[in-house]
């Protein structure tokens, strides 16, 4: 039987055309900027992310918040009602709250449904590399995969979707702990940009630095091609900070290099943002490892 819901949060950064596309469903972490908080929904109805990242570069500093158990509850409740059961995809348990508070929800809801299935994956994904990871989810669940099916096969091929990102601003990374004030102020004289990635337990690490922007994007792709599979028949996937040229960019190259027919590009959600800053971009793909 494939009477499920997908779900997933907006963490995944997935387009809206995407999320009506594939049939899923997406629960919004929130923001605070201003002194005033908004949803991160994927239709950008709250705000555009052209105006947040414009706020980021005009100082204003902005802060966020996990999905909490309640409202995991809420939105998984009416489905288990109505006779369906769920699987969550959550944002990496190594970076947000999210993940468990769905697992606590989800143990709740199954006491109160005994009936009913629920499971949560914990992604270890962030941004499109989450999203991505759902979209082949999605795709199984429409192939007519069952629950367990499509749970046990984003279980066994997580920690082969690959994380590559670079920023242009420092800033950001300072002020969320993920570099010292010294190596950002250096950074920024020497036009130094990390390399980083997503680890095997969900956590963001700085792996190495390119001497400035055109070099930190080529070493995205140049990691691309230590670990894809197959790559000129994968859909690759790629965020920006509000830098939709350098996004093109890198996608070209991938197109150039690998022989890469599909491409889908999206905004850093600002949840994310908040943290990275503009000038972010990040590279997806399927690997053979991290």
């Amino acid at each position: 039987m494939n009477d499920y819901v997908l779900l997933t949060d907006s963490s995944a950064d997935l387009t809206d055309e995407l999320v009506q596309t594939l049939g899923i469903e997406v629960l919004p972490l929130s923001f605070h900027i201003q002194n005033k908080t908004y949803w991160n929904w994927p239709d950008n109805r709250e705000m555009d992310p052209g105006d947040f990242y414009r706020m980021l570069r005009e100082g204003e500093m902005a802060t966020t918040s996990a999905v909490n158990v309640a409202d995991y509850t809420e939105k998984m409740t009416p489905y288990l009602q109505a006779g369906k059961d769920v699987l969550v995809m959550a944002f990496s348990s190594g970076l947000s709250a999210t993940c468990h508070s769905a697992r606590i929800a989800a143990q709740e809801l199954m006491e109160q449904f005994p009936e009913r299935k629920v499971y949560v994956v914990d992604t270890l994904c962030a941004s499109l590399g989450q999203g991505l990871l759902v979209w082949y989810a999605a795709r199984l669940k429409n192939e007519g995969k069952s629950i367990e099916e499509v749970r046990d096969w984003t279980e066994e091929n997580k920690l082969r979707l690959c994380h590559w990102f670079t920023v242009d601003d420092l800033h950001f990374l300072k002020r969320g702990g993920r570099i010292s004030p010294a190596t950002a102020v250096l950074g920024t004289m020497l036009s130094i940009k990390p390399v980083m990635h997503v680890d095997d337990e969900g956590h963001l690490i700085k792996v190495g630095t390119a001497r400035g922007r055109n070099a930190s994007l080529k070493a995205l792709v140049d990691h691309m091609e230590e670990t894809a599979i197959d790559p000129a028949e994968q859909t690759v996937f790629i965020s920006h900070g509000d830098c939709e040229a350098d996004a093109n960019k890198v996608a070209e190259d991938v197109k150039r290099r690998f022989g890469v027919k599909s491409v889908v590009i999206n905004h850093v959600g600002p949840v994310i943002g908040a943290h990275s800053g503009p000038g972010t971009v990040a590279l997806f793909f399927m690997g053979s490892r991290r």
